[in-house]
């Protein structure tokens, strides 16, 4: 049986929408159409995945196809792909726009940015080939990097955080975080665009996993899920400093097990270091170390 429901007067809706409008946020701003919607940023994730891993996605186009014919639908994917960041991060730019800029002019920034981004892509592709090489190496279960690109949520996660990474590296605000925010929605992996990462970099399972703004990770590392590379502890945003590290420092060969939490801006797991499941971290690891429950 259907719901019957009352029609309102229009005068009612009206005033209950000022009450909803006299409450504003911190920088006084109420609405939030300016920015690119879920849609657009799931959509641009699409296309650079197009992009990335070419013959793979909603494209019907098979790895084993002729070169030219790839070819010909990569560039096709590339142009979609340019027009879709143009107009994503045009958005994001407009939110910041200052009064002495025209729409006009974030359309030219965009638009360099866009390019930029671009030219940034076969160094992203050759990062995400040795992270899904490692990650072919590294685990037994899977049955062939085809297998890795459609299932696996750590490589989605590090594919949308490399190509979010690049175009925070141009200078396109609020976009970049958004990509890396759409991933973590899907994954449950959170990686914050701004950190840096390095190559054959390889997630196990994944769900839980936090990384950090101002983490850096080097070479051939491999974490599981629901670690915590985070910070200290938060101030409110009068008392931090601005740029300040705040989050751990992974050098090169480091294994992190599940649910290890490593803390703090100082903190260093050097080279070759092995972190135990469960471990709380705080302090550096000299090279080589095992450190941790069980450990």
């Amino acid at each position: 049986m259907a719901i019957q429901r009352r029609t309102a007067p229009k005068q009612a809706y009206l005033r209950l929408a000022d009450r909803i409008l006299k409450t504003k946020t911190s920088d006084q701003s109420t609405q939030f159409g300016t920015l690119p919607s879920p849609a657009d940023i799931a959509e641009l994730v699409d296309d650079l995945l197009a992009a990335l891993f070419p013959g793979w996605g909603r494209s019907g186009v098979a790895f084993g196809a002729p070169n030219a014919k790839l070819r010909e639908h990569l560039a096709s994917v590339l142009a979609s792909l340019e027009r879709r960041v143009e107009e994503t991060v045009f958005l994001g730019l407009r939110r910041r726009c200052s009064k002495k800029e025209t729409e006009a002019q974030c359309h030219a920034l965009a638009q360099k940015q866009a390019a930029r981004f671009l030219a940034s892509l076969p160094h992203v592709r050759e990062l995400l080939v040795a992270d899904l090489e490692v990650a072919y190496k590294a685990d037994p279960a899977a049955t062939g990097t085809d297998e890795i690109i459609s299932c696996y949520p750590g490589l989605f996660a590090i594919a949308v955080y490399r190509a979010a990474h690049s175009l925070l590296k141009v200078g396109a605000p609020i976009v970049p975080r958004m990509m890396t925010e759409h991933a973590h929605a899907r994954t449950g992996i959170d990686i914050h665009p701004g950190a840096h990462i390095g190559s054959s970099f390889f997630i196990d399972h994944g769900t839980g996993i936090v990384v950090g703004e101002t983490t850096i990770i080097g070479a051939n590392v491999r974490i599981y899920q629901g670690v915590t590379l985070g910070a200290l502890s938060v101030k409110s945003r009068n008392v931090e400093e601005p740029g300040k590290k705040r989050h751990p420092t992974i050098e090169d060969d480091v294994i992190i097990y599940a649910n290890a939490t490593i803390l703090g801006g100082n903190t260093v797991i050097c080279k070759g270091a092995v972190v135990g499941g469960n471990a709380w971290i705080t302090y550096s690891v000299p090279a080589g170390v095992r450190v941790g429950a069980g450990m």
